[in-house]
């Protein structure tokens, strides 16, 4: 269903709000039950940093990631089926939600780099080869975060085409990053954290590492693709699909 009874009248759009979000905690739960898993081991449980354990680090990482993109789902949503944001806050509507996504991402990186450091020199790799693959996973990273700047724009990649009629028209880019995959920012921005992780020789950064990155791709499957199927036209959806 695609509305609800609220007070005796119809929301149009309510249903589509929750679309595949079942799914999408069921996936977290499997997520975080993995993780829980990975925390009773000896190298995740080493070290600490301004009084908390490499183990409380570790679950505030997994918490902000979880709350960051729960937050962003919501936003999408109730802003593409209701228009919800830009009608109570016109025109700061979109200003509003960015700077929480920007707050919520800068701490969800923060959490990762301060679990690192917690728990430094826990791989049994040598510091070298650690940091030469952090420097080398780091490059795409980087790479990616200059082509959303000269060719996608920053406004589009916080979800502008949910907001902005303009961005639905727009055609798909296919420069800078984009020439080798359309989800750069799922393939390819995440590895920053890996890249910190190595950095630091951290194995519950690793960790931490790992399950942002695959969680990122629930939100990619669970949230993004279907609101991808309503804004684009139909052979956009078809070429977002094969992810050409």
């Amino acid at each position: 269903m695609n509305s609800k009874k609220k007070g005796g009248e119809s929301i149009p759009g309510t249903g589509s709000v929750f679309e595949k979000q079942a799914l999408h905690w069921g996936i977290l739960a499997l997520l975080l039950l993995a993780l829980y898993g990975v925390s009773g081991m000896e190298m995740i449980r080493q070290g600490s940093l301004w009084g908390l354990g490499s183990v409380q680090w570790l679950w505030t990482a997994a918490g902000l990631a979880a709350v960051h993109q729960v937050y962003v789902w919501f936003c999408w949503r109730v802003e593409l089926h209701l228009q919800f944001i830009t009608r109570y806050l016109g025109k700061r509507g979109f200003s509003l939600y960015a700077f929480g996504f920007a707050i919520l991402g800068i701490l969800r990186a923060a959490a990762v780099f301060f679990l690192a450091a917690a728990n430094r020199d826990t791989l049994p790799v040598h510091p070298a080869i650690l940091k030469s693959l952090a420097v080398i996973s780091a490059v795409p990273s980087i790479y990616l975060m200059y082509s959303v700047a000269r060719y996608f724009t920053f406004r589009r990649a916080l979800g502008g085409d949910h907001f902005f009629e303009s961005y639905r028209n727009a055609p798909l880019v296919r420069k800078g990053i984009f020439r080798f995959t359309q989800n750069g920012m799922y393939t390819y921005g995440f590895l920053i954290l890996w890249s910190i992780a190595l950095w630091f020789g951290s194995a519950a950064a690793l960790s931490a590492a790992a399950f942002n990155h695959a969680y990122i791709w629930v939100h990619y499957f669970c949230t993004e693709l279907p609101d991808m199927k309503r804004i684009y036209r139909s052979e956009e959806k078809n070429d977002l699909l094969s992810g050409g």
